[in-house]
């Protein structure tokens, strides 16, 4: 994966606000309710926002990460919400030491950050193995138009007064890849402003190609919708949504 997130866990929640996490919990409990799907693994979880939502929606959840300061906000996050979630720092291409999981989730273009094609087959091929037989998955990525498109169209930049950032993108080597460079300035307890950089790196790939990694995993039964909607997706969706059962 590219990147541990580093400072970036420190701004991540004020920069999410427009992520309607009501309605990635809602998705999901309208097609696996926590009362006949009790184990939850959520593999991206950054700072614990959805981790905390399924949690207090009735599933027994674990949270998967591969920044520990993403993991240690989630951590504090969840005892301040006295919710009780597993949290892991683990890669999800090599998840292990899950079994007879429920379902697992990959929220918020998580998966977008594995940066090779093998890594996220094997992610699919390792998330089918914890699942129960009947188990789901659940997870989105960017759609080529967003990666292709919208992403490249910047500089984009953001500004409420304690956090203002300068967001630039370029192609990736790969095909569907950007390169993301952000710099921030945070307004710290003393007025000042505390100025750092992060550097990201996401991919994805055709609804079709996503289709052949889920096939050869396992998974037969697999929607597809966009956008947090019902609809199938069409040419200019952003957000493409998979619902697969093992």
């Amino acid at each position: 994966m590219a990147s541990s997130y580093g400072r970036f866990a420190e701004v991540y929640d004020a920069l999410m606000t427009d992520i309607p996490y009501d309605a990635y919990v809602e998705w999901v409990q309208k097609n696996a309710p926590a009362k006949q799907n009790r184990k939850l693994l959520d593999i991206g979880c950054g700072t614990g926002t959805m981790a905390i939502a399924f949690a207090k929606n009735g599933y027994d959840v674990s949270g998967l990460d591969l920044s520990e300061e993403m993991l240690m906000v989630a951590s504090e996050r969840s005892y301040e919400e006295d919710v009780q979630i597993f949290f892991v720092c683990q890669s999800m291409d090599e998840l292990d030491g899950f079994e007879q999981l429920d379902v697992v989730t990959i929220p918020i273009d998580s998966l977008n950050y594995v940066r090779e094609q093998q890594a996220v087959q094997q992610t699919f091929e390792r998330i089918y193995a914890a699942l129960k037989e009947g188990g789901h998955l659940f997870f989105d990525v960017h759609s080529l138009f967003k990666m292709d498109e919208i992403f490249l169209d910047s500089p984009f930049t953001y500004d409420d007064e304690e956090i203002t950032y300068l967001w630039e993108t370029e192609p990736g080597e790969a095909p569907h890849s950007v390169h993301h460079d952000m710099l921030f300035y945070v307004q710290q307890e003393n007025g000042l402003f505390e100025r750092f950089e992060e550097q990201h790196y996401q991919r994805t790939y055709a609804i079709e190609t996503y289709m052949m990694m889920l096939q050869r995993a396992g998974f037969e039964e697999i929607t597809i919708t966009a956008d947090f909607t019902d609809e199938a997706p069409s040419l200019d969706s952003e957000r493409i949504f998979f619902h697969c059962v093992k």
